[in-house]
């Protein structure tokens, strides 16, 4: 199964979300947005797949989207995704894409409605949360 990771290796959702599609047995394709940047038809397909809008999209905290005056409801989606393509850091992330769909990833186990398997449990997220108890069920 062909999984891809919109990831930024500085954010913790993100990093959890990359170890559980790890752990799970996935060898999934990184793409580090931040150094890659993104296009508009890139931004456009994942959205639509997603079913986001780039406001549903915009990251709001610790990105530069209040100083580009991106949170007044009056900002139509076209500035934010023109906004997104200068500045990678306002989408939120991760994206993930798996056979079984595309989501935006927040919380982490969100992850875990597109992957056919869980990883072995115990498994814990980075701040201690049980994801997938020792009988290997999902907890969350």
């Amino acid at each position: 199964m062909d999984v891809v990771i919109y990831h930024n290796p500085d954010c913790g959702t993100s990093r959890n979300v990359l170890a559980i599609l790890k752990a799970s047995g996935y060898t999934p394709t990184v793409i580090e947005y931040l150094k890659t940047g993104w296009t508009k038809p890139q931004l456009l397909g994942l959205f639509a797949a997603a079913g986001l809008t780039p406001r549903t999209a915009l990251r709001e905290t610790k990105s530069p989207a209040a100083e580009l005056g991106l949170l007044d409801e009056r900002v139509s989606n076209e500035i934010i995704l023109d906004a997104m393509i200068q500045h990678p850091i306002l989408v939120n992330r991760p994206i993930v894409c798996t056979p079984k769909g595309v989501r935006l990833c927040r919380p982490s186990q969100v992850v875990l409605d597109l992957i056919d398997r869980l990883p072995p449990g115990p498994f814990y997220k980075e701040d201690g949360e049980l994801l997938v108890d020792q009988e290997g069920r999902r907890v969350v």
